[in-house]
């Protein structure tokens, strides 16, 4: 009866692992490193199989003689352990031997290493700031600066404001409003830093990830071959939304590049007071301004937003220290401000009336 049912679960086991390694389940569920799209990723995929191989051949003679050895030499047998204490010529052996494996292995993982870190002579430097919760993206050589965030339907969709599946929005939580532009076969320079905590710009198809920590820079370097768009998001827990703060790179041809360069420098800054709003406030104060009791306070009819503009303005220009209200005056330009601020002070109930202007943000600066 034991054999029996032993067998079933073993037939359902290979059943099961037969299902996971189909093509379609194997590319769900990988388990091993992707062999990215830059000529850095596939040096480290390389690297990470040859030590995979050598680490799994180390692994199968050890187990093998070890097995071997309780098998073969076991009491019922007869066997007689040997009595001794000490061999040189053993403990040299399995000290040297492994040395020299570690150093056959550094050899080409120090190569890696040394090309990733060869910044000299980029073709074009991207700074990338994380914020809590957004990455801003500034072109230095095309002076070019946007923020980049959680695209407004994955928003809707985490905090329950939208009717739509999760299972029916493609790329929930790992698409943003504002992708990363990108040329392909050129080398470009990232500059990676943070303007409140620490976070990591990271996209597993370039090879490499960076810490991005307030006060200090960080770079690294890509090279993409192929167009295509590439996702990743921030590797390092920074606060309650982390996981909220996706990256998408979209490498195209240089033509196309050019044109989006100069579509940026051309078109009019658009000025939407209520999207400004959800992509840099309703994370913590809600959609409808009635924030988190405990954690956020509500805009709908608090003093702030229905009292002097002036403290309104300091407060979002400033931030609160000790608190998670962060200083938007380094972010954001006077226009929008204002139209924040304005937006603020006449939604969800607050008829205060008034408009705020660039120049009264310029003033309070």
């Amino acid at each position: 009866m034991f054999v029996k049912k032993l067998r079933n679960y073993i037939v359902c086991a290979a059943v099961s692992l037969s299902a996971l390694w189909s093509t379609s389940a194997s590319a769900e569920y990988a388990l091993n490193l992707t062999k990215g799209v830059t000529p850095i990723s596939r040096e480290v995929y390389d690297l990470h199989m040859i030590i995979l191989y050598v680490v799994t051949a180390i692994g199968v003679a050890v187990f093998a003689v070890m097995f071997w050895s309780i098998l073969h030499h076991r009491k019922s047998k007869g066997a007689v352990a040997a009595q001794f204490h000490h061999s040189t010529v053993a403990e040299l052996t399995w000290t040297i031997i492994p040395v020299l494996i570690l150093v056959v292995m550094a050899i080409p993982a120090t190569k890696t290493l040394i090309k990733m870190e060869e910044t000299t002579s980029p073709d074009m430097t991207i700074k990338v700031t994380g914020y809590q919760w957004k990455w801003k993206y500034d072109y230095m050589d095309e002076d070019i600066s946007f923020f980049s965030s959680l695209n407004e339907e994955s928003n809707k969709i985490r905090k329950g404001e939208s009717e739509t599946n999760v299972m029916d929005h493609e790329n929930y939580l790992l698409d943003v409003d504002n992708h990363v532009v990108v040329p392909v076969k050129k080398k470009i320079r990232i500059l990676t830093t943070a303007a409140d905590v620490i976070h990591a710009w990271w996209v597993p198809a370039l090879g490499w990830k960076r810490d991005a920590i307030p006060g200090f820079i960080n770079d690294n370097w890509t090279y993409i071959e192929e167009p295509g768009i590439y996702r990743g998001q921030c590797a390092e827990l920074c606060g309650r939304d982390h996981g909220f703060m996706p990256i998408v790179v979209e490498a195209v041809t240089e033509p196309e590049y050019l044109a989006w360069v100069e579509k940026m420098k051309t078109q009019p800054v658009e000025i939407n007071p209520e999207k400004l709003y959800a992509t840099h406030c309703s994370t913590c104060h809600q959609a409808n301004g009635q924030g988190l009791p405990g954690a956020f306070p509500a805009l709908a009819g608090s003093p702030i937003a229905i009292g002097p503009a002036a403290a309104h303005i300091d407060i979002v220009l400033n931030g609160k220290p000790g608190t998670a209200m962060l200083a938007y005056g380094p972010q954001l330009s006077n226009e929008e401000l204002a139209a924040i601020i304005t937006y603020e002070r006449n939604a969800w109930g607050n008829d205060v009336g008034d408009v705020v202007t660039p120049e009264d943000v310029q003033a309070a600066r």
